[in-house]
């Protein structure tokens, strides 16, 4: 072996593990979050002395002993075309930097749609597309992808609801705005937090351990093995008769309180190197796949979850979220671009939705209990797995960021379950999120409302609205006990809205299983 470069060659490896290095998040066309003291970081070798300077600021630092660094700025204003200069044995240029607002956007396949799949079924994101470039909007697609400018390509390949949210939110507020993208399709809520994030937080583990008490996974596992065999019967004829095998293969059951999969392997790879970019909050559209840890439900799951991400990021910031089950109810305006899709209205069914009918819409619509939480309500958008109508899921998504974060004056909610008074063979509901007052629409008749008296046999109800109540009752229940409203996962039949054009939202009075 020739020895005679070996110096040489070590001191050029020297050097580039020297070289101060800048994560994918900062690069040249970011948006900076305002008005906060945003971190910059980085790495270096241990000990090297790093400098950071924009907009006349400068701030220092060394490099730790893992040759990680991190600086905060202060507080920057709203701003535009601003390089942001970082120094150590080398120096780094960042260019065309904006100051203004940042959103990331996580979920599943609803928010990783990009444009290109749905602009021909949308034609109002395909005129969006079309006004492309928008010079005070950026983006940053996940992995080690830079920062982009809003040109009609990086639009095309963009989620095709985060786009039109941050077109709708760049025009109201008139500051920058970066939108930042973190989701995989078909994924569950329990794979975006981190194994602490879950473990430590009492409420999901209070939950699992109810569940245990009751669920007998010998038995679940019995049934497993059974439909394997089954399944794997059905595989073999498959490929015997030549013919593409059907269903999917059978779950494994786990344990109350684990999961099938990882808990948090979505965290690491999407979400985590994010962490500490500062934002001014988060857009989240996921559901459909559910939590993946048994007997842990949605609303417990992203609660740890929202706390989580908020003592990961060290910023309190908003979380919006998108509301399950899609669809399923009418809309205020049929016509109205936002809501073309929804369903129309419908009489009462002849039968009675179930007790367990509405427990999925329940959980969902809870999630917003937990703190600077707002839902984003869905009911009237059109549904399906994957709604067409991504430009009103944009649009509706920054009416709640407007109201809710930016304190514009529109109402974000149709009317919300507040409390219940029985009055005699009547019962009197109160509600949140009146607006500008209750409305029945499509028909003269409020309707949608189910009442009961202590058999628990639910009725249709006489409903009336009662300026900000609406009173209920029915001949057939004459001791009234439970009233309950929408209680299905698809309710075209009831028609409350406030009269800002929002539907009111699943609930019962109730506990009964």
């Amino acid at each position: 072996m020739n020895f005679r470069f070996l110096p040489i060659a070590l001191l050029a490896v020297s050097a580039v593990q020297a070289e101060v290095k800048l994560p994918a998040v900062i690069s040249d066309h970011m948006v900076l979050q305002r008005d906060v003291a945003a971190p910059i970081w980085g790495t270096a070798a241990a000990g090297e002395e790093v400098s950071v300077s924009v907009a006349g600021q400068t701030k220092s630092t060394k490099a730790d002993a893992n040759g990680k660094w991190l600086v905060k700025l202060d507080p920057l204003a709203v701003a535009e075309g601003l390089s942001l200069t970082v120094t150590g044995t080398n120096t780094i240029e960042v260019k065309d930097v904006l100051v203004g607002d940042v959103w990331l956007g996580s979920g599943q396949s609803n928010m990783a749609g990009p444009v290109r799949t749905y602009k021909g079924k949308d034609a109002v994101l395909q005129k969006l597309l079309e006004g492309a470039p928008y010079p005070k909007l950026r983006f940053k697609r996940q992995g080690d992808s830079k920062w982009e400018l809003a040109t009609p390509q990086t639009v095309d390949a963009f989620s095709a609801l985060l786009f039109p949210f941050g077109v709708r939110v760049q025009e109201e507020i008139k500051v920058p705005v970066g939108l930042m993208m973190g989701c995989v399709g078909g994924t569950p809520s329990g794979f975006w937090l981190t194994e602490e994030m879950y473990r430590s937080d009492a409420a999901c583990v209070a939950q699992a351990k109810e569940f245990a008490k009751t669920y007998d996974l010998a038995a679940a596992m019995k049934g497993y093995e059974r439909y394997m065999a089954a399944w794997k019967q059905t595989q073999e004829k498959a490929k015997k008769d030549n013919v593409q095998p059907k269903g999917r293969e059978p779950r494994k059951p786990t344990p109350a309180g684990e999961s099938y999969g990882q808990i948090g392997n979505l965290y690491e790879k999407y979400i985590q190197p994010y962490v500490p970019y500062a934002i001014r909050g988060v857009l989240w559209d996921q559901g459909e796949g559910g939590t993946a840890i048994t007997g842990v439900d949605q609303y417990h799951v992203m609660g740890a979850l929202i706390k989580g991400w908020r003592g990961a990021f060290g910023q309190d910031f908003p979380f919006i979220y998108v509301q399950k089950v899609s669809g399923g109810g009418t809309a205020w305006d049929m016509s109205d671009p936002v809501t073309i899709n929804a369903s129309p209205f419908a009489p009462l069914p002849t039968q009675l939705p179930r007790n367990i009918d509405g427990l999925h819409r329940e959980v969902h619509i809870k999630i917003q209990q937990h703190p600077k939480t707002a839902m984003v309500i869905a009911t009237d958008l059109g549904g399906m797995t994957h709604p067409t109508n991504k430009s009103g899921y944009g649009a509706r998504a920054a009416r709640v960021a407007l109201g809710f974060v930016y304190d514009k004056p529109v109402e974000i909610s149709g009317p919300l379950y507040a409390a219940h008074q029985i009055d005699g063979d009547k019962v009197r509901i109160k509600f949140t999120h009146v607006g500008k007052g209750l409305a029945a629409r499509h028909s003269e008749k409020l309707q949608g409302f189910m009442i009961a008296g202590a058999d628990k046999k639910f009725q249709w109800a006489d409903a009336v609205i009662d300026g900000d109540s609406v009173v209920v009752s029915s001949a057939a229940v004459p001791a009234p006990k439970a009233v309950r409203y929408a209680w299905s996962n698809v309710a075209p039949w009831a028609n409350l809205f406030n009269k800002d054009g929002l539907p009111a939202q699943t609930f019962r009075t109730d506990n009964w299983q």
